[in-house]
C-alpha cells in the first residue's frame, strides 16, 4: 500500500493566511516537480445556479486577495457579474499539500489591468484581442488569419489592452490549508475572516 512520505512541518501556521498562502506557493515554485504552481481552478455559478470550474492562473497576490485576467465576454466573466463570488482550489501533487479559498470578487481598475497587460509578451497581447473566448470556431485557420491581420494593424507600435479584457480580485473570507498525512488523517486548517481579523480552526479529516 501507498504511504505519504511527505515530513510532517513543526512550524505554526501564519497568523494571516494571505501571508501563509506565500510561504506555501514560495515552496511550491521551488519545487521541480510543480510545473505551474500559479494553476488554479476557478469555480464561479451564474445566475442558473449552475457550477463551472475551469484552470486560470495567478496573477498577483496583495494584502487584499488574489488577481487573475480574463476576457470579460467570457462566461466566467459574466457568471462573475452576476455572482461576484468564487471560490480558487490550488492542489500541488509532489507537496502533497492543497489550498481552498472562497471570497467575493471585484474588478481591478483600468491602471491596474493596463500595468499587467503590458508584460505580456507580444502575440499573447494578440491573441486577447482576436480570440472570442469560449465562442465556436469554424476552422484554426480563421484564427491564425486573425492573428495575422492584428499583427498587421498594430505593426511596430505598442498593442493596447481591448476593451473587453481585464482583471478581477478574489478578496477571501474563508482559506483552507490542506496537508495530506498518512493513514487519511490530513491536517485540515480553516481561517475565516471576522470584520478586520482572521479566526483559525483545525478540522477534522
Amino acid at each position: 500500500m501507498w504511504k505519504s512520505t511527505t515530513k510532517r512541518s513543526c512550524r505554526p501556521l501564519d497568523k494571516d493566511p494571505l501571508r501563509e498562502f506565500v510561504l506555501w506557493f514560495r515552496k511550491a515554485s521551488r519545487q521541480p516537480r510543480v510545473k505551474l504552481p500559479e494553476a488554479m481552478c476557478l469555480s464561479t455559478v451564474g445566475r442558473d445556479g449552475s457550477p463551472q470550474g475551469r484552470m486560470v492562473l495567478l496573477k498577483g497576490v496583495e494584502k487584499d486577495g488574489f488577481l487573475f485576467y480574463t476576457n470579460l465576454n467570457s462566461p466566467k466573466a459574466r457568471e462573475l457579474e452576476e455572482n461576484p463570488k468564487a471560490a480558487l482550489t490550488f492542489y500541488w501533487e509532489p507537496l502533497r499539500r492543497q489550498i481552498r479559498i472562497q471570497g467575493r470578487v471585484e474588478r481591478v481598475d483600468d491602471a491596474q489591468a493596463d500595468a499587467y497587460f503590458a508584460t505580456r509578451s507580444r502575440l499573447s497581447q494578440v491573441g486577447a484581442w482576436v480570440s472570442d473566448q469560449s465562442q465556436p470556431l469554424p476552422s484554426r485557420l480563421l484564427l491564425v488569419r486573425r492573428v495575422l491581420s492584428h499583427l498587421k494593424r498594430f505593426g511596430i507600435g505598442p498593442v493596447p489592452r481591448p476593451p473587453f479584457w481585464s482583471g478581477y480580485r478574489l478578496v477571501p473570507n474563508k482559506i483552507e490549508f490542506w496537508h495530506e498525512r498518512p493513514n487519511r488523517l490530513h491536517d485540515r486548517q480553516l481561517y475565516t475572516r471576522k470584520g478586520n481579523r482572521w479566526e483559525r480552526m483545525l478540522l477534522y479529516p
